[in-house]
């Protein structure tokens, strides 16, 4: 029997095989695609539309007189008051006087912050005398809501900008502290086996290895931190200020002008959304490989 005739039965043999193993393959890469994480652009289109429907529920409901303006006042009223605020014409400090204020006592507690809380972290994640003494003060008062150690802070240290300041401190200071200590640890002992090994010292193993591995777990930590600056800020101005967009919408609550609250609500979530957004592009740009490891 010649050597073709025998390669032509062996190779029909072969086929089932070879079949079975493709078709493996691609149901191997049917599930590998079904379950591929969504990215951040493919709900933008389901965010706006959810937006939308939020907003015409809202403008539905208060413009058929379904709940009562002093619960749920129109959008129109809301932007009309908006709008004299924006152009001075209130019974009040311009929007923009407001908004400076609240923007200085948030930003100058979360860069007092981000200088002292870091470090901290660092040294938490790096020594075990550091993390023994640090650890008990934080998780202390870090469940402990601003308004519970409010009236200590005010009796310490009075009633100017000193205190408005150290509550937002306070509450921006415990996650970042906690994500840089997190973030230590990200470095595996690989990567710092390989820089010693390569004659790096103790230092340029933390600058160069330690560090770089911290930086997405700090950055997020800067991510929660500012939003917990905007949650306190309310509690914050409620010492006697007399600017800011917690003292605005304090002081319209007084006087149940509930159009005014809900504008003071949104202007500060609106700026604090913007924040997260600006946080994002910077950890898109500082740590690109983060999520592709």
């Amino acid at each position: 029997m010649s050597e073709a005739s025998i390669a032509v039965p062996v190779a029909m043999k072969q086929t089932p095989t070879a079949t079975a193993t493709a078709s493996a393959a691609s149901g191997a890469k049917l599930k590998t695609s079904a379950f591929k994480v969504p990215g951040e652009g493919s709900s933008v289109g389901i965010s706006v539309v959810t937006v939308i429907v939020l907003f015409a529920l809202w403008f539905l409901v208060t413009n058929m007189g379904w709940v009562k303006p002093l619960f749920l006042p129109s959008p129109q009223a809301v932007l009309q008051q908006f709008y004299e605020y924006l152009t001075g014409q209130a019974n009040d400090k311009p929007l923009w006087q407001h908004f400076m204020a609240s923007m200085l006592r948030v930003f100058s507690a979360f860069a007092l912050a981000c200088v002292t809380a870091i470090p901290v972290g660092i040294a938490m994640g790096m020594s075990r005398v550091a993390r023994g003494i640090f650890d008990p003060p934080l998780e202390f008062y870090r469940p402990l809501p601003p308004l519970a150690y409010l009236p200590l802070i005010i009796i310490w240290f009075g009633i100017d900008e000193v205190p408005k300041v150290l509550l937002i401190f306070l509450s921006c200071f415990a996650p970042l502290a906690l994500a840089a200590r997190s973030g230590m640890r990200s470095a595996s002992q690989e990567q710092i086996n390989a820089a010693y090994s390569m004659g790096a010292s103790y230092m340029q193993v933390i600058r160069h290895v330690i560090l770089p591995s911290a930086l997405p777990d700090i950055l997020v930590g800067m991510r929660i931190a500012i939003g917990f600056g905007w949650t306190t800020l309310v509690a914050a101005e409620m010492v006697a200020a007399n600017m800011g967009l917690g003292q605005m919408v304090l002081n319209a609550s007084n006087f149940l002008r509930t159009d005014i609250v809900i504008m003071g609500i949104i202007v500060i979530g609106v700026v604090a959304y913007l924040f997260d957004l600006l946080m994002r592009w910077l950890e898109r740009r500082l740590v690109p490989w983060k999520g592709r490891m």
